[in-house]
């Protein structure tokens, strides 16, 4: 398990980049890497990122902290969690710096990013969305290393007051429910309803959105929030006679769907409806198979490899149009640098005082020196011209979602024939192993 918290930084982050950074946390500083900047000029590279950003923000960057229980990772696996995590969160657009701190009871990453983009200039919205993906991610990577999970309350979005009191019928909510269905069918319009509302001792608060308040009630309840039945538009549409949307018929469900294990149903009613849901779902995988021409279970197999194949086949040509992605980003940065500071650093070798020509322009000299050796590391010497990689860049974005197309399909139609082979396999007859294999014809 792994909790994750985030915060901005705003003022104090070449302070906050050492502390992550500190050796006697890090085991010396094997358990540092970066992405996009090195550790020690990380401050000075986000610094220049957001000098290009026509929309800064207001924070230099973003600390996150993502801890594990004592005793369940080794720190070398909770840093690869972590650089996975940043990876798939900040998808290659964000300098970052990680650190996976070993002093306390328990390991725990620390991932310090920059809060603007240094593919397009835009700074990082942070938000509950962006918040929930990050534990959503967190989560099941920490499942795939085999850890464990907080599993999320069953009941989104209710507190257990409003829970307990709304089972017996008695919340605000159920109360102001139940007024509303009471006087719709007396009612001519909105306005008689709020009207008769506020008869009924309701308190009535109007804005972008309509919201009434009981004479012992704290808080404003928003008609929204009731449910689809409730909104401004549902009562009028219920007013003039229309029905509950929750009550129109639900659009014609085609998928295909796993058979019922009917022995693990109790009682002859339930029993007596999962043969009935199975009765459904044989006849569409018999038309299923009939459509798409299958013939027999090996056809069937066949297909699923084909199509396993083409996914991962998907897949691993996404990931390597992400990786050149990727570094192509980091090029073009690198060499915008190199390019704008190059007559500068001629001037700082020329100079007959180093020393002095390096005290005003230091952090320039160092950016220079950073995007030069970076530079060399991705192989992009002699570098190439922007126009080249921006080209390059153009062309392996439509070839990657060309893929994830071709990926999605593939995945989609993988589930449908891994779903028709289950039910298949309840359906024929289990064959004895020592009978001799023959082609199973599927009519």
């Amino acid at each position: 398990m792994a909790i994750t918290k985030t915060h901005p930084i705003k003022s104090t982050l070449k302070a906050a980049i050492d502390y992550i950074c500190d050796p006697d946390k890090t085991d010396g500083k094997l358990l540092v890497s970066s992405y996009g900047c090195t550790a020690e000029t990380a401050d000075i590279e986000f610094g220049w990122t957001r000098h290009h950003a026509v929309d800064k923000g207001y924070n230099l960057g973003r600390h996150l902290i993502q801890a594990f229980s004592p005793g369940e990772v080794y720190p070398e696996e909770a840093h690869e969690i972590g650089m996975q995590l940043a990876n798939e969160i900040l998808g290659g657009k964000y300098e970052f710096v990680l650190t996976t701190h070993v002093d306390k009871g328990h390991i725990h990453n620390h991932l310090i990013f920059n809060a603007v983009s240094f593919v397009d200039h835009k700074h990082y919205h942070s938000n509950k969305r962006s918040y929930h993906f990050i534990r959503r991610t967190s989560d099941r990577l920490c499942q795939e290393h085999g850890l464990s999970v907080i599993v999320p309350g069953q009941d989104k979005g209710k507190s257990y007051i409003e829970h307990t009191t709304a089972k017996a019928g008695t919340s605000y909510k159920a109360k102001l429910k139940a007024t509303i269905d009471r006087l719709i069918p007396v009612c001519s319009d909105l306005e008689e309803l709020l009207s008769r509302l506020q008869r009924e001792g309701y308190e009535i608060k109007r804005g972008k959105y309509i919201s009434c308040r009981a004479s012992d009630q704290e808080r404003f309840t928003r008609l929204k929030t009731l449910g689809i039945d409730y909104t401004e538009e549902s009562i009028t549409s219920r007013i003039a006679g229309g029905s509950r949307p929750s009550r129109k018929p639900q659009q014609r469900d085609d998928r295909i769907r796993l058979l019922i294990d009917i022995q693990s149903k109790q009682g002859a009613g339930l029993q007596h409806w999962a043969k009935l849901q199975n009765l459904k779902q044989a006849a569409k995988t018999v038309n299923y198979i009939t459509e798409h021409g299958i013939g027999s279970y090996e056809e069937l197999e066949s297909k699923l490899t084909a199509l396993t194949n083409t996914r991962d086949k998907s897949l691993a040509s996404i990931k390597e149009a992400e990786s050149r992605i990727a570094d192509l980003s980091l090029i073009s940065k690198y060499a915008a640098t190199y390019r704008k500071y190059k007559p500068l650093y001629d001037k700082y070798k020329r100079s007959p005082d180093k020393e002095k020509y390096l005290r005003g322009h230091e952090s320039k000299i160092i950016l220079f020196e950073a995007a030069a050796k970076e530079l060399k590391r991705l192989g992009a010497v002699p570098i190439p011209s922007a126009n080249r990689v921006e080209a390059e860049l153009a062309e392996l974005t439509a070839q990657k979602d060309a893929l994830y197309k071709e990926y999605n399909a593939a995945k989609q139609q993988l589930r449908e024939y891994d779903t028709i082979k289950q039910n298949i396999d309840s359906l024929l007859p289990v064959q004895n192993e020592q009978e001799p294999k023959q082609s199973h014809e599927i009519e």
